[in-house]
């Protein structure tokens, strides 16, 4: 059985993947999404899947962070995540801990690994972010003090993302991102 082409829009906003099936698609020319949290840019994403068809199996995205902006909130999964700084620099919380990271830096967090990044440096880090999705994955979001220090800890420990996220805004707007710089 062949597999189908999925569709791909040309938009405003960029290059979208509309259906399921195979697809090529260049970042630089695909619509990135910004996150807004307390009326800051939380920085922006590619997701690579289409809306309607999401991967089935993981969940892979592209991140680029500015200096102090953080990827979301300190937290744990109950799948597997695995990161690549493709450039720039940031810090990586993990387990209490902060590692200043740099291109090509690999980080694995094996089921209930807390973490989260946060851009550093003086430009844009973009990180590729992959994440198993198995049936009844929850998250974990601690109140850390670790975390707060950077603007990434859940006002209190919870399991629930509505709740984490409480006090973000978490807008979402389709943007031209100025990375990856155009090939």
């Amino acid at each position: 059985m062949a597999v189908s082409e999925a569709r791909i829009a040309n938009t405003d906003d960029g290059t979208v993947v509309e259906s399921e099936g195979w697809f090529v698609l260049n970042a630089a020319e695909a619509r990135w999404m910004r996150m807004w949290t307390r009326n800051e840019p939380a920085g922006d994403w590619l997701d690579f899947e289409a809306a309607e068809a999401p991967f089935a199996e993981y969940g892979i995205n592209i991140h680029v962070l500015r200096p102090g902006q953080p990827n979301g909130l300190y937290h744990a999964e109950s799948a597997q995540e695995d990161f690549l700084v493709l450039s720039g620099e940031c810090i990586c919380l993990i387990e209490g801990e902060e590692r200043h990271l740099k291109a090509w830096d690999f980080v694995h967090c094996p089921p209930g690994t807390h973490h989260i990044f946060i851009g550093a440096g003086d430009g844009p880090c973009a990180i590729l972010m992959a994440g198993a999705r198995p049936e009844g994955n929850t998250p974990h979001y601690p109140a850390d003090e670790l975390a707060a220090k950077h603007g990434a800890s859940a006002p209190e420990e919870t399991d629930s993302p509505d709740e984490a996220y409480s006090e973000w805004q978490r807008e979402y707007k389709p943007v031209r991102a100025d990375w990856p710089p155009s090939a």
